[in-house]
C-alpha cells in the first residue's frame, strides 16, 4: 500500500536501514500529553472532541520521513500532540481501524471505558449485525 518494502520497526531490526517505526527522540513512558484529534474522524466521534489527555508508555512512534508517504498511502494522521507529532492514526478505506501511540487501556476501568474502546465495541457489534443480515 505505502510501497515500502523493508520497512521495519527500529526496536526489532535496530540497524534496518527503513526504520518505519523509530526510537522517540524522548521517550513517552509514563508521559501524559494533549492529543489534537481532527474533526470528522472516528476518533473525533469517539470522543465528541478536538482535544484529549493521554497516557503514553512508549519508546517508539511514526518516522517522521515517512509522514508525506503515510498520507498518500490511505493512512490519515488524525491526531497530534501539541508539537504535531502523530499520535492517532486511522486507515481511511476501513470500517473501524485506530491506531494510536497511547494506551487507550490505561485510563479505561469497567465504569468508564475509554471513548475509543467504547467505539471499537459498536463497530465490531455492527459489523456482527451487518454479517448477521447477510447470512440470513
Amino acid at each position: 500500500m505505502l510501497g515500502i518494502l523493508d520497512a521495519e520497526h527500529e526496536e526489532a531490526a535496530p540497524e534496518t536501514s527503513t526504520p518505519f517505526i523509530r526510537k522517540l527522540t524522548c521517550s513517552l513512558v509514563g508521559e501524559t500529553q494533549n492529543i489534537n484529534i481532527s474533526p470528522g474522524t472516528l476518533s473525533f466521534q469517539a470522543y465528541g472532541e478536538k482535544r484529549a489527555r493521554e497516557q503514553f508508555n512508549c519508546n517508539y512512534g511514526l518516522n517522521e520521513e515517512y509522514r508525506d508517504k503515510i498520507e498518500k498511502g490511505g493512512l490519515k494522521i488524525v491526531g497530534v500532540d501539541d508539537n504535531g507529532d502523530a499520535r492517532i492514526v486511522e486507515l481511511s478505506n476501513h470500517r473501524f481501524f485506530v491506531a494510536t501511540l497511547f494506551l487507550p487501556q490505561l485510563s479505561s476501568s469497567p465504569e468508564m471505558p475509554h471513548p475509543l474502546i467504547i467505539a471499537y465495541m459498536k463497530a465490531a457489534m455492527a459489523f456482527q449485525i451487518m454479517k448477521q443480515g447477510a447470512e440470513a
